[in-house]
């Protein structure tokens, strides 16, 4: 197994035109043809709608198919009924449960863990999609990508970016160093010093981390290349300065993975996106995040993000991992294809100030514009459960191991005009002192719930 059994260079050329467009619909069809035999669920929906599966339309897919959060995408079995969902699994896949050769589960963090299982099938469509972002990040260089040496960085488990992101690299012939988020920062830089890590594969919380433990050894260590995900803390300009400068080299914001999806940013000097590389394999839509109504997917669109799979054993469910994106569907000065986007937030993040929609990725570039007189560490403190927030935004900030006590207040002031400024609203901070804030390796939530405090009280 090798690089070249997975790179389509002749799809990857044409991502972002009418020829791919047209693949989409005609792969859409297929797909539709082959459950509407295998599943009873999706034969009752098209004939409800007298749709027929052999020239189904986008919009009469969209009438029948309704958006689904991933994590309700499929329903755990109950406790007593042992490989119960892996049946489950097999019957809405239309495939033997044998097929299923990598059993694998979200992380929960937004509720209850959801189910993603891999056939061959599956594993092949996500070795194609990430080789097609190697090929991007070293500018068609074959020669860069057999350089390469990963430092597995997220957590080594059972999510997209652990144990299917490994098999991943060892499919495309690279070799890999699966220290993993749970050996912490020490580890990493240990490993990746004395086993010749070139690529760091991680959220940007790890990678700040890594930075902020020891700078010297991290640009000592050479890396060539940062790839981060799970946060948008890569889009946001302060955050990528502090990574690329304290790595000395580029960092590169990516999205997706699993069954084939992939979205990676360019090396514009200014953030331009994540570029989607996967239009064969994937159908991507935007919905209204409060009425889940279709959103035209033009230049410069904002909506909640709804994937639909083309590949793979996954039937072809309107599912939303609940990002809120804009789109850009002019082509890239860059030169790369694909259309872009960039992450604003996530749905269940939402914050309202009076009217005013604010979202922690945002505030999350105010703070790190004031390092080093912070260190970059922060939480937002609600009292009541979102969206709405009764202002002022409660923040609770690290102020810079060099502030004094009586830099601070002049500090704030500066904070709450830039945020005033960028994102109209005003905060009120309480300053603590340097690493009081728990770090993360994994991805790191910046809600604190203190109305959950309340209520166990």
């Amino acid at each position: 197994m090798g690089f070249r059994d997975y790179f389509k260079k002749d799809m990857y050329d044409i991502q972002n035109t009418n020829q791919v467009k047209e693949i989409q619909i005609e792969k859409l069809r297929k797909r539709m043809v082959y459950f509407y035999q295998k599943s009873s669920m999706v034969k009752a929906i098209l004939d409800s709608k007298k749709i027929d599966p052999v020239s189904i339309s986008l919009e009469q897919f969209r009438e029948a198919v309704p958006v689904r959060l991933q994590r309700e995408s499929s329903s755990p079995s109950s406790p007593g009924s042992k490989g119960a969902l892996v049946d489950t699994m097999s019957e809405l896949c239309g495939v033997s449960s044998q097929s299923f050769i990598l059993l694998c589960s979200t992380s929960g963090t937004s509720g209850e863990p959801s189910p993603y299982f891999f056939t061959e099938e599956d594993m092949v469509a996500t070795a194609q999609g990430f080789s097609r972002a190697l090929w991007m990040i070293s500018h068609s260089s074959e020669e860069q990508i057999r350089d390469l040496r990963v430092v597995q960085g997220f957590a080594l488990s059972m999510v997209g970016a652990g144990i299917p992101a490994v098999e991943t690299f060892i499919r495309l012939g690279i070799p890999v160093v699966p220290v993993g988020a749970e050996g912490g920062v020490e580890r990493i830089l240990y490993f990746s010093e004395k086993l010749g890590g070139n690529f760091l594969f991680s959220t940007p919380s790890l990678a700040e981390h890594l930075i902020d433990r020891d700078m010297d050894l991290v640009k000592k260590i050479g890396f060539k290349h940062v790839m981060c995900g799970a946060e948008p803390g890569a889009g946001i300009p302060e955050v990528r300065k502090k990574i690329e400068e304290g790595f000395g080299c580029p960092l590169w914001d990516a999205m997706g993975l699993i069954w084939g999806l992939m979205w990676i940013s360019c090396d514009l000097p200014e953030y331009a996106g994540m570029h989607h590389l996967t239009d064969d394999m994937n159908l991507i839509e935007l919905v209204d995040p409060e009425t889940q109504e279709h959103v035209p997917f033009e230049d410069g669109a904002i909506g909640q993000l709804v994937i639909t799979m083309l590949a793979g054993s996954m039937p072809p469910t309107r599912m939303s991992p609940g990002d809120i994106v804009q789109v850009f569907t002019k082509p890239c000065r860059c030169g790369a294809p694909g259309w872009r986007m960039k992450i604003i937030g996530r749905a269940d993040d939402m914050l309202k100030i009076k009217g005013v929609v604010v979202y922690p990725a945002a505030i999350d570039g105010v703070i790190t514009n004031f390092v080093p007189r912070v260190t970059g560490e922060f939480r937002i403190i609600l009292d009541q459960p979102p969206p709405r927030v009764e202002p002022p935004l409660k923040l609770k900030v690290e102020y810079g191991k060099e502030m004094r006590q009586e830099e601070l207040p002049a500090l704030a002031k500066e904070i709450e005009e830039l945020m005033h400024n960028r994102l109209k609203v005003r905060p009120a901070i309480e300053w603590l002192p340097p690493m009081t804030l728990e770090r993360s390796t994994y991805k790191t939530r910046f809600i604190e719930k203190a109305y959950k405090k309340a209520d166990n009280d």
